[in-house]
């Protein structure tokens, strides 16, 4: 029976892998979003003599977008790998992100919901600054969700404390 419970065990261990095809179709994303990002930096400079400053206003913006949902893509890659499929041998690598070397599954959801809410405000903003060409349900639509999203990223900063200080009394 214990040659049993330690197959099983071994099993589930190495059933971690099997998120390896996400992470490597987050990646064929980010490269997805970099050609997009190329594309729409493409017709921004076609478009510039004849854009207004609100036009350019929400280029850039969307830029800006492409490039935040990229850098969740790489939060979620980089950390989800390390934390929850194998460690990432770079110790030697000059441009090791700082942030790795302190990322486990708190700090991971942390980044994520304040990603969440940064992008979620880009686009509140790219509807503020067009607000004349949207539906007023829309907006209120916009700004209900990026409420949910700062509510829950406070909730989860919150409750994050919560359990680290609970870790810190127990340790003492």
């Amino acid at each position: 029976m214990k040659v049993f419970e330690l197959f099983i065990e071994k099993l589930i261990f190495f059933s971690r892998w099997i998120q390896l095809p996400v992470y490597l179709g987050l990646i064929v994303a980010s490269v997805i979003y970099a050609i997009k990002f190329i594309i729409e930096l493409w017709h921004l400079l076609q478009d510039f003599p004849s854009m207004n400053e609100n036009v350019i206003m929400l280029s850039v913006l969307g830029l800006i977008d492409i490039s935040m949902v990229v850098n969740l893509l790489i939060v979620v890659i980089i950390g989800g790998y390390w934390t929850f499929v194998s460690k990432i041998e770079f110790e030697n690598q000059e441009d090791k992100p700082d942030w790795l070397s302190k990322i486990n599954a708190s700090t991971l959801k942390i980044k994520l919901i304040v990603s969440l809410v940064s992008i979620s405000g880009v686009h509140l903003l790219k509807t503020f600054v067009d607000i004349s060409n949207v539906e007023m349900n829309h907006v209120i639509l916009q700004i209900a969700i990026h409420l949910v999203f700062i509510i829950s990223a406070l909730l989860l900063a919150y409750t994050d404390k919560i359990m680290h200080a609970d870790e810190a009394s127990q340790s003492h």
